[in-house]
């Protein structure tokens, strides 16, 4: 473990990462408070995924500092135990269980005692119910709830998805181009949902769409070369000539 601790719920110091001479990430710097919504932005290749990828022990990076609830080393840690540790990714494409139900899919992620005798005969307490009512109201599935997650549009699919990374109890979560391919009403749906998870955890949203970043009513930070070229309110970093000249004048 580090011998640093901070305030922060998610620390990253100058972190440095390259691969075969490419600094993908340098010296990037970023904090994000307990509590936090923060949307990242930034060109094709700034880094962005490769920043996930080190928070979540995917990347290692060669430099610099990751620390995670003050203390926690991160990159002392694998991917399962960083997971264990709170801290929830959503990938681009949802990935949910199509052959079953809403509800089964939330009820298989629901965190839980995985070991043998438990499984066999688990039998959902009713915390677990109360949990799992409150997911749906929040990803606006409540109505589906028996529905086969096949059945469920794009959005929907998305929607189902960050509500199995709720079933998890993160502290910190990591969304990725949530509203790529939704219609209007899912994008408009989905900033009120992250803003709603917001006041509960912390949340990181990596996201091309400056109207729903707008939606979204957060600090921003800029990455552009594997660093921060600006941060701050939408309206700040927008009107950035260097924000302009690498990102939004493209």
């Amino acid at each position: 473990m580090s011998a640093k601790v901070t305030d922060y719920l998610l620390y990253l110091d100058g972190v440095c990462v390259a691969f075969d001479g490419f600094k993908a990430i340098n010296s990037l710097n970023l904090t994000i408070r307990p509590g936090e919504m923060r949307a990242i932005i930034g060109p094709n290749g700034a880094g962005k995924t490769t920043m996930m990828d080190i928070i979540t022990g995917k990347t290692k990076p060669d430099v610099g500092d990751v620390l995670f609830d003050g203390s926690v080393d991160l990159t002392e840690l694998d991917e399962a135990a960083i997971a264990n540790l709170g801290i929830g990714r959503k990938f681009q494409k949802p990935t949910v269980f199509d052959m079953h139900t809403v509800e089964d899919n939330l009820r298989l992620a629901l965190k839980m005692d995985r070991r043998v005798r438990r499984t066999l005969f688990w039998k959902t307490s009713s915390g677990e119910e109360e949990k799992l009512t409150k997911i749906l109201a929040t990803i606006r599935l409540t109505d589906l709830r028996e529905t086969l997650a096949g059945g469920l549009s794009h959005g929907q699919k998305q929607w189902l998805e960050i509500g199995m990374l709720l079933a998890q109890d993160p502290k910190l979560l990591l969304v990725d181009e949530p509203v790529a391919g939704m219609t209007d009403a899912e994008t408009e749906a989905t900033a009120e949902l992250l803003k709603e998870i917001a006041k509960d955890h912390s949340v990181i949203v990596v996201e091309h769409d400056m109207a729903f970043v707008r939606a979204l009513d957060c600090r921003v930070t800029v990455l552009h070369e594997g660093s921060v070229l600006a941060e701050g309110a939408l309206d700040s970093v927008s009107a950035d000539q260097r924000v302009i000249e690498v990102y939004l004048g493209r």
